[in-house]
């Protein structure tokens, strides 16, 4: 065994890798425009190990999350005629110190439930189940979610039972995130209608381009509606995202919006804090069970620098966790959930548009 070596795939293996798919799995396939797509951008995540006559003997495609500390193990297999070598554990070494090098703190994977093979090879590698994805596979098997640390686990480590949804249009993540609070703290299914009730209630109606999203206090308002404990914190006092728009017409409409949440929240006794929400206000509030929606800056995460809420999931020594409520290119759903961004990114993500501006909805019972 020890004369397999492992190194990055070459263009010279996607025959190989093509054919290995085929013989070891029967459904969920990665396609060979998927391992040509990954060849192309010399992507040293994807490992493949190789035999001494340069036979391609298994393979691991490990991808990293942009702007987080989050990797997955896309994909992994070993050729039938190579299994009992203990091949599997080679590149499973190898995909864990890929996502080390590139600074992930967790590696992240799904596995078929009827799988005990491959579920005895990771607990045995230190993986812990943290979740469940019902009928995921084409035969509609479900999905086991494993994860491991791949370094110092802090001991403050808190984290929220916060459900996730996933918005349903290009502009309702504020709403998406509303509902994720709404199904922890009240119990309450999440609805496609419901989210664009919210959206209604909360938009600012006009943004950069396209639909509005939701100002901070229409979002405080409406949580408020439903039964929530809202308040508001924002470092700037004037109009938001009028900034966003060059039309005047449309500035007034976003400045008329603003001034109506102000005096409703003033109305409903809606604690509007014009500060700074602190990481140790995020800490404090995590820790008091309290769900927080934070706006950010997606320049980090997509190379769009674009307004987008997401909800706080937890919080430790090193990270905050999100539940993006928005799946990108090469994302699963699985994939915007408990996603960890380091204490320094999170800050800088945090800011958004030229008036850095920083605004977060806490959320309680």
């Amino acid at each position: 065994m020890c004369s397999v070596s492992l190194r990055p795939a070459l263009p010279a293996d996607l025959d190989a890798l093509s054919a290995l798919e085929q013989r070891c799995f029967d459904s969920d396939r990665l396609s060979r425009r998927s391992f040509k797509k990954w060849i192309k951008r010399q992507h040293e995540g994807l490992i493949v190990a190789v035999s001494p006559k340069q036979e391609v003997a298994g393979y691991a495609l490990v991808l990293l999350q942009p702007g987080t500390r989050l990797a997955r193990l896309y994909s992994i297999a070993v050729d039938p005629a190579q299994r009992g070598l203990k091949l599997g554990e080679r590149l499973m070494e190898a995909a864990e110190a890929y996502a080390h090098e590139e600074r992930r703190l967790y590696l992240r994977l799904e596995v078929r439930k009827d799988n005990p093979g491959a579920i005895a090879l990771y607990e045995k590698r230190g993986y812990k189940l943290f979740g469940l994805a019902p009928d995921y596979y084409e035969d509609h098997q479900d999905a086991l979610r494993y994860q491991k640390r791949l370094h110092y686990r802090p001991a403050n480590d808190a984290r929220l039972h916060l459900p996730w949804v996933q918005q349903s249009t290009p502009f309702t993540c504020g709403p998406a995130c509303l509902l994720m609070a709404l199904a922890a703290l009240k119990g309450q299914t999440p609805d496609t209608t419901e989210e664009l009730l919210l959206w209604r209630e909360a938009t600012t109606i006009f943004m950069t381009a396209g639909h509005g999203g939701c100002h901070p206090m229409g979002l405080a308002i409406a949580a408020h509606r439903r039964g929530l404990d809202a308040s508001v914190w924002c470092n700037q006092t004037g109009p938001l995202f009028v900034d966003s728009v060059r039309d005047p017409d449309k500035k007034s409409v976003i400045t008329t919006l603003h001034q109506y949440f102000v005096e409703t929240c003033r109305e409903d006794g809606i604690a509007v804090n014009y500060e700074d929400f602190t990481a140790v206000d995020l800490d404090q509030a995590v820790s008091d069970g309290k769900i927080v929606l934070v706006l950010i800056s997606t320049w980090r995460l997509d190379g769009r620098k674009a307004p987008h809420w997401v909800a706080i999931s937890g919080s430790d020594e090193e990270c905050f966790y999100i539940h993006d409520p928005d799946p990108g290119e090469d994302q699963a759903p699985l994939d915007c959930q408990h996603v960890p961004i380091s204490r320094e990114k999170f800050e800088q993500m945090r800011k958004y548009g030229q008036a850095k501006l920083r605004t977060a909805v806490v959320l309680g019972t």
